[in-house]
């Protein structure tokens, strides 16, 4: 069999590695008795490219087929200034069984270890195989999270909650606080993140911010609004409260969609909320950090794409 080696993704990879992406994600939920996660094809799956390659410090590998010249295997690699995120990897379900994913993963453990920094992800608790790819490699289940999801009528949710009205929509001058806040309750820092998100150029994000009468920042949570990406997140909050003002304003901002989030499995009264509002679950993750762990300090609340460790 041919030999498989590693290379930065290019621009002219773009198509072909959404369509990796699309492949191998359908294959693996239909494999599993599960709907396709991207049944309108790869034209919503350049997402992923497109956002990786605008966000700073962020790029991708793919590994290469040296018979063929084809790609067989794609993940996004994001440095931040406190850590590295691994994002989405694929591998083409031709090619299971080549070590393609380890090589992949072995290339982003050598490039943390080579920067000094933890490495972060999020992964799926249903899918096995990469639950262990990761732990074997010394990646910790930090934490889980219930993936749920709301209907959200055309009119909007019809609910009301007692800080709605502390939630604005998010501005350029919020950054520096927002990326002290993280910093405070999920020890990682990310400013280029929610510059990129509140600039909007792709015109798919929603970024919501609430404040203390006093004006400062006890929560921020960002959606997505794309064919590819129906979600609320990534965001963090001190408290419950803030946390579930901060989800109703998103979820109003999605009339006529079906986003889903992430909630953490121990956040009950934001969990209950959630439930009280409709929400159902689909699916289970878990964070997982190789290296330094400084703990939560508060609610996190990930999403899958950008990775947001």
């Amino acid at each position: 069999m041919a030999a498989v080696y590693l290379r930065e993704m290019e621009p002219g990879d773009r198509d072909e590695v959404a369509e990796l992406i699309c492949l191998s994600t359908n294959y693996w939920y239909q494999a599993h008795g599960h709907p396709l996660i991207f049944p309108k094809g790869p034209s919503t799956t350049t997402l992923h490219f497109d956002v990786y390659h605008s966000l700073p410090g962020s790029g991708g590998i793919v590994a290469i087929d040296s018979r063929t010249d084809r790609i067989v295997g794609s993940c996004f690699r994001h440095d931040r200034p406190t850590h590295v995120s691994l994002g989405i990897m694929n591998v083409h379900p031709n090619h299971f069984g080549r070590g393609v994913a380890r090589m992949l993963l072995e290339s982003i453990i050598a490039f943390g270890e080579g920067q000094g920094k933890p490495i972060r992800l999020v992964s799926s608790a249903m899918n096995l195989d990469s639950f262990s790819l990761y732990t074997r490699a010394g990646f910790v289940p930090r934490c889980a999270y219930q993936d749920m999801y709301i209907a959200v009528p055309e009119a909007g949710m019809g609910e009301s909650h007692a800080a709605l009205s502390r939630v604005r929509v998010a501005i350029a001058d919020d950054v520096e606080q927002i990326t002290a806040l993280e910093r405070e309750i999920s020890g990682i820092k990310r400013p280029g993140d929610f510059a990129h998100f509140i600039a909007d150029q792709e015109g798919v994000w929603h970024v919501c911010v609430s404040e203390t009468e006093d004006g400062v920042l006890d929560g921020v949570l960002v959606s997505c609004q794309h064919p590819g990406c129906t979600m609320i997140g990534p965001g963090v909050s001190r408290t419950a409260e803030p946390a579930a003002a901060l989800l109703l304003a998103q979820l109003n901002h999605n009339c006529g969609r079906t986003p889903v989030f992430l909630l953490p499995v121990e956040a009950e009264e934001l969990v209950r909320q959630a439930y009280a509002w409709g929400a159902r679950n689909c699916e289970t993750h878990f964070h997982q950090i190789r290296g330094d762990f400084p703990g939560f300090h508060g609610i996190s609340m990930p999403t899958f794409m950008p990775e947001t460790g």
